[in-house]
């Protein structure tokens, strides 16, 4: 509303310079009427006055351009701001909850001479979340004492997310579905979440090599409200014994993701799949005819002739669905279409975020406009994550800073301890997402834990854009720090 008033003032001052002016030209030429003509190269009552006339129009017109422009995104955000407002629920989600972890103090006593020989490095927050045996690792990885049991009468708990408890299913047995996304089967009106199901034991394959469980498959849960999640089991199993299938059981399969295509009937999975050294860089494609498999592996590939790790699908609001995943050693991303049965890439492909090192993609689109979660590479280590923003999914993508808001510095600093995984879209919410991240366990994988959050879109953006005049005027994106908080009561499923 300020920036309607703001230019609507602008737009009076400038229709006053406009008739001043030319009031104040009209004297000039009675003044001028009696005197010798200038030298000045064009004759002042023509060419000139036209000129200054024209480029008056034009700018006018560009400004009321710019105003409409303005309008439309204030009227948009401001509606999505009102929604907000006026919603307790949603007024709870964007409270600022701070956390204060103190360090413990080190464990014994260091004598005088080591002190002098090498001054011991001041402990972090971070070094405390990477070290297994701190003091603080319960904070961290709370016990099965904390964990979340929907099948319990939780009173007026029920319907909580806690973020970095464990999370039970309906038969009691936590969730295995790390790295994972959801899918919202429209048939069944049933979420269903995949994910890397890690329930081994936690080695390395050398001693240089990053930890690792075995593959076991990719893990599928079914939910009606997302809170309560029953085990549909083991939808793409490990090969036990066939030692050149991708999905042997030695090497790497990550980040799964399930969409659907109209066209076919069928649901397709798109995954990371690599060797024990993570050397292949590849992606794998299995096909189902439901969404609780079994799934049948088709093959992998280099997409477009280039290495993949971390990746990620999105399907668009036209059924045009899209792979990115990072590349030429994560130091930059691609993306481009799939094949109209999803099962390929199409030869178009696009680098983005050249040179950025980021990894870990979740995409999500808000009133046309296309938004993307990343995290840096930093292995198992969590880092900050950023927001990237484009009008068109092909980009150009446009950084806008990290979106994490609560917890305390180093908290914002690593994504709440976590990577992000998924973004998940709430019909009849507009501007409130559920942001999906994982929290690393990399001593014992099968520990990690789940970080859901309220990811909010609303306002203006934080900091002018690499763009004339500061277009396009995209909305802030935030993800807020919660020890506890659930979804608007109005929201059904």
């Amino acid at each position: 509303m300020f920036g309607r008033v703001y230019y609507l003032r602008r737009l009076h001052f400038l229709n006053c310079s406009i008739i001043l002016g030319i009031k104040r030209k009209r004297k000039m030429r009675m003044r001028n009427k009696y005197k010798k003509p200038t030298t000045f190269p064009c004759n002042a009552g023509s060419k000139c006055s036209v000129s200054i006339i024209l480029w008056i129009l034009a700018g006018f017109l560009l400004l009321l351009h710019f105003f409409s422009l303005v309008s439309h995104k204030d009227g948009t955000s401001g509606e999505i701001e009102l929604h907000i407002s006026h919603n307790p629920s949603f007024r709870e989600l964007v409270e600022v909850e701070e956390e204060n972890i103190q360090i413990p103090p080190p464990r014994g006593k260091r004598s005088p001479r080591a002190a002098k020989r090498r001054p011991k490095r001041t402990t972090t927050l971070i070094d405390e979340f990477l070290d297994e045996n701190s003091q603080l690792r319960h904070v961290f990885f709370p016990d099965m004492k904390t964990a979340i049991d929907p099948m319990k009468d939780n009173g007026n708990d029920s319907f909580y997310y806690y973020p970095g408890r464990i999370w039970l299913d309906t038969e009691g047995a936590p969730i295995q579905a790390h790295g994972g996304g959801i899918l919202y089967d429209e048939r069944s009106r049933t979420y269903f979440w995949y994910g890397e199901y890690k329930d081994g034991p936690t080695y390395h394959a050398h001693k240089k090599a990053a930890a690792r469980v075995d593959i076991i498959g990719v893990g599928c849960y079914s939910s009606k409200d997302m809170w309560t999640w029953k085990n549909e089991g083991i939808v793409l199993a490990a090969e036990e014994t066939n030692e050149t299938h991708d999905l042997y059981k030695l090497n790497v399969l990550e980040r799964p993701k399930v969409i659907y295509n109209d066209r076919t009937g069928k649901y397709v999975m798109w995954m990371h799949i690599d060797d024990c050294n993570y050397t292949k860089a590849a992606v794998g494609v299995a096909i189902s005819d439901y969404p609780t498999g079994p799934f049948d592996y088709l093959y992998s590939k280099r997409p477009h002739g280039f290495d993949s790790r971390d990746m990620t699908i999105f399907k668009d609001d036209d059924g045009v669905a899209y792979l990115v995943y990072s590349s030429e050693d994560n130091s930059e991303l691609h993306i481009g279409p799939l094949t109209s049965d999803y099962l390929d890439v199409s030869n178009v492909v696009r680098r983005i975020l050249v040179g950025q090192h980021r990894e870990a993609p979740a995409l999500f689109k808000h009133l046309g406009t296309y938004y993307m979660v990343t995290s840096g590479c930093t292995g198992w280590a969590p880092n900050e994550a950023l927001v990237h923003a484009a009008e068109s999914i092909m980009g150009p993508w446009e950084d806008m800073g990290n979106p994490c808001i609560g917890g305390n510095k180093v908290f914002r600093l690593t994504t709440f301890f976590a990577q992000s995984t998924y973004v998940i879209p709430l019909a009849g919410l507009p501007g409130l997402y559920i942001f999906m991240a994982d929290r690393w366990n990399p001593a014992d994988l099968r520990e990690s834990r789940y970080i859901w959050l309220p990811l909010i879109v609303r306002g203006p953006a934080d900091r002018p854009l690499e763009y004339n005049f500061g277009f396009p005027l995209w909305s802030r994106v935030s993800i807020y720090w919660h020890k506890k908080w659930r979804l608007p009561s109005r929201w059904s499923g």
